[in-house]
């Protein structure tokens, strides 16, 4: 008897005998593939939605320009905790290893943006108790808020464009390692040393002031230039020197503008000349 496209399933009593057994009790017939040994190991196609076409091939193309329009395409840089954007910034300021180690490939925007924010708002604070303590009793102080629109395009134009500008140079002279989100997290974790410094640069005494800035421009230039030297290295040696300084120069750029524009009661471009309208000459 040949059971083609069953098997038997035998069911062996207590006592092991076979030789009593019931065909029509003891035996089970089931559904067999031996015919087919290839679909023992043949995988069901996965119809779940993917990436870009959300689950429908004959739309990929379309849902792909949608996607880019959609909160969940930009949720992706924003993946991050709490606590993981305080353990970023604290690499930042205590390097002690690869700050792209530390982001394990999850390069985030969250952070960046909300230290920028912080900076921009402390320096319009501090800065303005700094012009007042400089001019105490000699009018009355009216905000400026200039002060305010220029510490915004400072430091978002600095932590935003920069970036860009180096990924696109690394892109043109060839390099695989540029990655622009990654540039952006350097740049913007970079920043937070800048939030203590503001807080103290305040004071009347400007040697003080020199100083605090110098020591922000040493970390954050040092914590650049640790990070992206292995990247710049990814070209020739004349061009990765180059970059590097135009680096090291543009953020040099960056800390003597927060001295001048913020804390410029000493400063040698500032004029002292008691603003019109009991207001304060600003420089922006």
């Amino acid at each position: 008897m040949t059971n083609r496209g069953y098997d038997v399933v035998v069911d062996v009593d207590a006592e092991g005998d076979l030789g009593h057994t019931d065909l029509q009790e003891d035996l089970e017939f089931h559904s067999s593939n031996f015919e087919d040994p290839q679909s023992r190991n043949k995988i069901p196609p996965d119809t779940s939605s993917n990436f870009l076409n959300n689950g429908s091939s004959s739309r990929a193309s379309s849902s792909s320009k949608a996607f880019l329009w959609s909160v969940q395409f930009y949720a992706q840089f924003f993946d991050v905790d709490t606590s993981e954007v305080i353990r970023r910034c604290t690499a930042a300021i205590y390097p002690r290893t690869n700050f792209l180690d530390v982001l394990e490939g999850n390069p985030d925007l969250y952070g960046p943006f909300w230290i920028a924010t912080t900076v921009v708002m402390i320096l319009f604070l501090t800065g303005t108790i700094s012009w007042k303590l400089a001019h105490s009793g000699q009018f009355h102080y009216a905000y400026d808020f200039r002060l305010l629109s220029g510490a915004a395009g400072l430091i978002y134009g600095y932590t935003g464009i920069v970036p860009i500008g180096l990924w696109g140079t690394l892109k043109w002279f060839g390099s695989e390692s540029a990655n622009l989100l990654e540039c952006w997290a350097l740049y913007g974790y970079a920043n937070v040393i800048w939030i203590p410094v503001a807080l103290i640069s305040w004071s009347p005494i400007s040697i003080l002031n020199y100083v605090f800035v110098g020591v922000g421009f040493g970390i954050s230039a040092l914590f650049l230039f640790r990070n992206l030297y292995p990247i710049l290295s990814a070209t020739d040696v004349r061009t990765s020197k180059i970059l590097l300084i135009v680096v090291l120069a543009l953020h040099a750029g960056l800390a003597i503008a927060i001295k001048i524009l913020f804390f410029a009661h000493g400063s040698p471009v500032g004029d002292g000349k008691a603003p019109e309208g009991n207001k304060p000459d600003r420089l922006f």
